[in-house]
């Protein structure tokens, strides 16, 4: 009103109902008119050097037992007092962990982690089995994918590492991993077979620090997503469909979404992505296991606490087995004969037999016994008259 209406303290002082003397006062005043209350002092405030020593020997040390320790020191303060001041100070005694915010640059890194359903798998014959979805996630562009295995050794990760990448289809400069026991072998070193996948694949790694999950944050997040999203209110009639509704999940809803963060979808940013990844090698990895045994008499070979069937006709001959996660093929070293070919059963004590291998273990067995005289011709019968003899 005065200073830019013009207006005179006598017409103010109407307009507002207030005394001339407050009104100049205000004028005169660099800050606007306030209530303020004297300070007063605090019952705690004597005890506060004490508050400080306490929390310097022990930073975590709880509310609580600071005012039952000062309570002994004569505080007859409140307790809200004392925990007000003791959150207001524990951050200076409190080493915090601070966190950059990380920026990913394009064909950077493909973050991997595991993530266990909450159910197990159907694997048919009746049973389930736990089960682990190895999840990859591009740093740039949010783009995952996931591969179910149902173990963590080596052989079973790594082929879902594999998967995931080919499911992308091209190569960052660097993978990133935590401290899983198949692929770090101590020291922040690699596993022997987790150096020989990135050696073949001409990427680095980066195995994180213990407990330093949040440095592969990306895929953590893409996880929770998947907790949330993909597991619940479905259900699954073994591995293979399993593996088919997570695909689809992947391309129809987590790499199509418009991501929270980004402010654009994952498949459009894998689009200008793309330039920076390599191209994956011409030859796919063989990442299955191999064991060389000879047929044994009962010609089965047992994997994965399963028995199946091998040829009979090899039996006493050496054959290489090669265990994928989709097949058992068996072949003769000396020869290359197929000894078998069986879906693998990932459900546990099942006795898996070919039945070619059936007929030939049948043929056998009349062949051995073809000529001899029926064991009964051995018996002698007993005269009946014998034991009425004996009666009487």
């Amino acid at each position: 009103m005065r200073f830019v209406e013009g207006l005179a303290i006598r017409e103010i002082r109407r307009r507002t109902g207030l005394h001339r003397e407050t009104i100049r006062r205000a004028l005169g005043s660099s800050a606007p008119p306030g209530y303020v209350r004297p300070a007063r002092a605090s019952k705690l405030d004597r005890f506060k050097d004490e508050v400080h020593r306490l929390l310097g020997d022990d930073a975590e040390i709880e509310s609580q037992r600071i005012r039952e320790i000062l309570a002994g020191l004569g505080y007859e303060g409140g307790k809200t007092i004392v925990d007000d001041y003791v959150r207001e100070v524990r951050p200076l005694f409190v080493d915090r962990r601070t966190f950059q915010r990380t920026v990913y640059r394009p064909g950077d890194v493909l973050q991997f982690d595991l993530w266990q359903p909450k159910r197990e798998i159907a694997v048919g014959y009746g049973q389930t089995r736990k089960g682990y979805v190895v999840v990859g996630a591009l740093g740039y562009s949010r783009l995952g994918a996931g591969a179910l295995v149902f173990s963590k050794e080596a052989p079973d990760v790594l082929w879902g590492m594999w998967s995931c990448v080919q499911r992308i289809g091209a190569l960052p400069e660097r993978l990133v991993v935590d401290r899983e026991g198949c692929l770090h072998a101590g020291g922040g070193r690699p596993s022997d077979p987790f150096a020989g996948f990135c050696g073949r694949l001409a990427v680095g790694w980066r195995i994180l620090d213990p407990g330093d999950c949040q440095a592969k944050g990306v895929v953590e997040r893409l996880q929770g997503f998947m907790e949330t999203s993909f597991e619940p209110g479905r259900s699954f009639a073994n591995e293979l469909d399993f593996q088919g509704q997570l695909d689809g999940w992947f391309d129809n809803r987590a790499n199509v979404r418009l991501h929270r963060s980004l402010r654009e979808r994952p498949l459009d940013r894998l689009a200008r992505e793309r330039g920076a990844l390599r191209a994956l090698p011409e030859a796919p990895l063989d990442l299955d296991r191999r064991l060389v045994l000879r047929v044994p008499p009962q010609p089965y070979v047992h994997v994965d606490r399963n028995d199946y069937s091998l040829d009979p006709q090899l039996v006493g001959r050496r054959v290489e087995v090669r265990v994928s996660q989709r097949e058992i093929v068996a072949v003769a070293l000396d020869s290359g004969e197929l000894a078998a070919r069986h879906r693998r059963v990932f459900a546990a004590h099942q006795e898996i037999t070919d039945p070619a291998h059936r007929d030939v273990l049948e043929r056998l067995r009349h062949g051995r016994y073809r000529g001899q005289r029926p064991a009964g011709e051995d018996v002698q019968v007993r005269d009946l008259a014998v034991y009425d003899r004996l009666a009487a």
